[in-house]
This record gives C-alpha cells, sequence and structure tokens, in this order.
C-alpha cells in the first residue's frame, strides 16, 4: 500500500495539496504548499516529496502546468487516513429535520431529502425508493378526472399514500368507479402487494366467462394501476443535477451529455446505489472505483437509511471529485439517519 511507505511529513504535504485544490481548484505549486503547510522545509524538499507522491501515484500535474492536483488514488488515501471530518452543526441538522419532517406523503420526503442534500453541498443529491419487504394494501379508491382518466389512490399498511393515474378505454361514471374499488378492496383487502400482483395475473389469465361484469372491469382496472409498479414509477429521486454545470472541470459538453445521459438511464447509479446497501454506514466511490466510464470525474458519497431496524434504501451525493468531503460526508450521514427516523416514525 502507498500510503505505507509515506512519512509524516509527505502526508502533511499531500493534506495540504488535497484541502488547497478542493478549496480553490487550480493546481498547487511548491511555494503555496509550503505556505499551506506551514512546515518548515525548503521549496526544493517539498519539490522531492511532491516529486515522490507523483512517483506512487497519488498526484499528477495537468497539461504543461507546474502545479500537482490529486489521482484518485490521492483523494483514496487523504480520505481514508488523513481527512478531518467535523460534526454538522446543529443549526443545519435542525434544518435537515425540518426540511424532511414537514412532509405527509412518502414520496414527498424522499424529494425533500434529495433536495436537502442537494441544496446544502451545491451538489446533486439522490435517493432511492424504500424495498417494500411488506406491503400491505389497505384501500384503493377510483377517483374519475376526464373520460379517459381515473386516479387510483392507494393506501398501505405503511400509511404511504400512492397516486397513480390511469387511462380507460371508455368513461367510467363516478358510481361505477365507486363498484369497483369496493369490489377490489373486498378481493385484496390486508393481502401484502406481491400477493395482489401475482392474483391479477392469474386472474387476467381465467377464462372471462367466468368472471362478473363488475370483478371483470374492477380486475381490468386493477391491472392498468399495477403495471406501473414495475414501469412506471421512477427508481429513485434526484436533485440539483444542474449545480454540476458549475465547475470548470466538469464543463466539457460531451463528459455532461454522458454523466446527464447516465442520470437518465439510471441502471448504473442503482447499481451503485444498490451496491452502498450491503454495507452499512457512508461509502465513497471516486473516479473509477464507480466502474461506470460516465462517473469517472465523479465521485459518490452513499449512506443507507432503515425503518423498523431494516435497511430499505440509500441516498447519496454526486459530485465532482474535487468535493469537499469533510463537509459532505457528514451531510449525507445525517440526512439518512433522518429520513429513516421519519419514515419509521410513520409506520
Amino acid at each position: 500500500m502507498a500510503e505505507a511507505v509515506i512519512n509524516e511529513r509527505a502526508q502533511i504535504l499531500l493534506k495540504s495539496l488535497v484541502e488547497y485544490y478542493i478549496r480553490e481548484g487550480q493546481p498547487v505549486g511548491s511555494n503555496t504548499l509550503a505556505r499551506e503547510s506551514k512546515l518548515d522545509i525548503s521549496s526544493a524538499t517539498i519539490r522531492n516529496v511532491i516529486a515522490e507522491l507523483e512517483r506512487l501515484g497519488l498526484v499528477h500535474s495537468p497539461h504543461t502546468s507546474a502545479g500537482r492536483i490529486p489521482t484518485a488514488k490521492g483523494y483514496r488515501l487523504f480520505i481514508d487516513n488523513l481527512l478531518t471530518i467535523k460534526p454538522l452543526p446543529e443549526t443545519e441538522v435542525r434544518n435537515v429535520k425540518e426540511c424532511i419532517s414537514k412532509e405527509s406523503d412518502t414520496k414527498g420526503v424522499l424529494e425533500a431529502a434529495s433536495s436537502i442534500l442537494s441544496g446544502i453541498t451545491r451538489l446533486a443529491g439522490v435517493v432511492t425508493l424504500p424495498t417494500r419487504q411488506q406491503s400491505v394494501l389497505r384501500q384503493i379508491e377510483f377517483v374519475r378526472i376526464s373520460d379517459d382518466r381515473v386516479l387510483a389512490i392507494l393506501v398501505f399498511s405503511d400509511r404511504d399514500i400512492q397516486n397513480r393515474m390511469i387511462y380507460t378505454n371508455r368513461p367510467y361514471a363516478s358510481e361505477e368507479l365507486q363498484r369497483l374499488a369496493n369490489c377490489l378492496n373486498t378481493e385484496f383487502l390486508g393481502k401484502d402487494i406481491k400477493e395482489v400482483r401475482a392474483a391479477i395475473v392469474k386472474e387476467m389469465e381465467e377464462t372471462k366467462a367466468n368472471m362478473d361484469r363488475i370483478m371483470l372491469h374492477a380486475i381490468e382496472m386493477a391491472n392498468k394501476v399495477f403495471q406501473q409498479e414495475d414501469a412506471g414509477s421512477p427508481d429513485f429521486v434526484m436533485a440539483g443535477e444542474i449545480n454540476l454545470m458549475s465547475y470548470e472541470e466538469m464543463a466539457d459538453v460531451n463528459r455532461l451529455r454522458q454523466l446527464f445521459e447516465a442520470f437518465n438511464e439510471k441502471r448504473s447509479i442503482l447499481q451503485l446505489l444498490d451496491h452502498s446497501l450491503k454495507a452499512p454506514g457512508v461509502q465513497i466511490f471516486i473516479g473509477k472505483e464507480s466502474g461506470f466510464d460516465a462517473l469517472d470525474d465523479c465521485s459518490l458519497v452513499t449512506a443507507t437509511y432503515s425503518a423498523n431496524n431494516q435497511v430499505i434504501g440509500a441516498l447519496g451525493v454526486i459530485g465532482p471529485t474535487r468535493m469537499a468531503y469533510d463537509r459532505v460526508i457528514p451531510i449525507v450521514d445525517v440526512t439518512a439517519k433522518v429520513l429513516g427516523t421519519v419514515l419509521n416514525r410513520r409506520n
């Protein structure tokens, strides 16, 4: 390991170099490093130490600049061994709690969490939808919106309420929608959502002649509702993507296009967040550690959130590798804990 051969003086210089580059975004020269590190050594000695750090792959010189910037390997050593993290100020903790707690439904809570992550860090905040170990249907209602649109309202046992817009092949009167809802509530009330979806598929496969007209229409309507369970709803909510455009190192049009395509395509982000579900606490993916080309110049700081003593999701912040880790890490950690507390309280 590189850190095993770096003495205390080299660690101080690397720490000073990384902190300066994160703060200023400019390559760091020996004179600047002498001032920042406050070490009583000559510029020549500093240049020798920096040359050794470069040989170890911890820093490099961009373009023809005389200064150095950290590599992903340098950031990793800095984060794992040299980073000093301070607790989040109590005023910001209160702000996180207030912003998340004021929302009335799960979707609003998740959106508030992603917004607060983005707002405080000035980066992109992302929160996965909570996984449902068991989600019991308490009630379903239909509200007529227009001749071809009906709003389905689903109430679950964990007090989560979901609204889904479905499109119908013909107009339904309000009284007819009420009869369909009553039929489905009688059939599926108290069943786990997975059982409901399986039963609907089974009913759809059976001979329609075996169903009365109301049950037939009810099952067809329910099928439209629960098709969205698989394909229609987002897997995560994100806020603040536009913040990333303010960082000079991410201003390249092709790089931004790749990154935004990854956000829209979702799979790579979800795989990273799913990976973070396997380990508790804060995790940090730096550059190529993510395994996805679009994130080669980014870092992702994640943490899991829990309810009923079970991990049910993950959240995090995406930004350039030159992010203020000492600030981002406690924000992500606190937000995850607050989100879990709020969701647990609602159960």
